[in-house]
């Protein structure tokens, strides 16, 4: 959990604060080690000219300008650098939080106040975020440089996301697919696998991949046989193309059978557009029309002849 004390600093004042991790991380870590005999292999860090092993004292920063020129970097140096916002957490704007794109948005931290002077101008802005719906944009230092952030407001404690700046975020433009051809039937179909599948409880999803994993270990440790493999896992079964219709079919039925509803009328429909009827009777008149004219020929050769 990292923990830091800085300031806020906003029109109500200065707020004295700490930084909390949002998150945590559950995620199962593997160490390296050697297969014959389960020592841990480390890391050696290793000068590639005179291929010496350094001490941490010995390494420091610096900058590849060409692949002959590096310039070093000191600490010093960095801390020296002038940053207004090494010890705060400065508000410049506040705007709608709708305004702001997903993309941008990175870690999470909790602020929390920072003894009972920092209890009301806490408060204050708190209120002030909540009653205005609006979400704050704040500059902030964090790991040795300066970077965006947002501040809103959850279950009565104040966020702090960090943020990419506008430069950093890629234009998505050269990913997007050449343009297609939807019928509207498709779109349909899929418009009703959405709707099949909303729901507003997100907190019932798990980590399956984890359970799993712990699982495994759990077994081999306590030298147990393995847990079976789930159905369908293994390789040869990514490449398969699946049929659309049915995909939808089964994502419908599945969906609603999880929340307890019949799985009957759970069928996607092949909505097709409806054919027009034919014209019949402008189509005789061009067939009546058509006779009429062979027959006028008919006669010119007779007459002719």
């Amino acid at each position: 959990m990292t923990c830091e004390y800085v300031a806020v600093s906003s029109v109500n004042g200065t707020i004295p604060t700490k930084i909390i991790s949002a998150t945590e991380d559950h995620s199962i870590h593997f160490r390296r080690v050697h297969l014959e005999d389960m020592g841990r292999v480390r890391t050696r860090k290793v000068c590639e000219l005179d291929e010496k092993e350094l001490s941490q004292e010995e390494i420091g920063k610096g900058y590849e300008i060409s692949k002959n020129e590096v310039v070093p970097v000191t600490d010093r140096e960095l801390q020296e650098m002038p940053l207004p916002t090494a010890k705060a957490i400065e508000i410049v704007a506040f705007v709608d939080a709708d305004s702001i794109d997903p993309v941008r948005i990175g870690e999470s931290y909790y602020l929390g106040a920072d003894g009972q002077v920092a209890a009301k101008p806490y408060t204050l802005l708190r209120k002030a975020l909540e009653r205005s719906d609006k979400v704050a944009i704040a500059k902030w230092a964090w790991h040795g440089r300066e970077r965006l952030g947002l501040l809103q407001v959850r279950e009565g404690a104040i966020v702090l996301h960090a943020m990419h700046w506008p430069d950093e975020v890629r234009s998505p433009e050269s990913l997007a697919p050449r343009p297609v051809e939807l019928e509207e039937s498709e779109i349909e179909q899929a418009v009703q696998l959405a709707e099949s599948m909303t729901t507003d409880d997100i907190a019932q999803f798990r980590d399956h991949y984890r359970d799993a994993l712990e699982e495994l270990i759990e077994a081999k440790s306590e030298g147990k046989e393995q847990p079976e493999p789930a159905k369908g896992a293994g390789a040869g079964e990514g490449g398969q193309v699946m049929d659309l219709m049915a995909a939808l079919n089964a994502s419908v039925t599945a969906a609603r059978e999880g929340r307890g509803e019949s799985s009957e009328n759970a069928t996607v429909h092949d909505i097709r557009p409806r054919k027009k009827s034919p014209a019949k009777k402008p189509a005789a008149k061009k067939t009546a029309a058509k006779k009429t004219t062979a027959s006028k020929k008919t006669a010119k050769k007779r007459s002719a002849s």
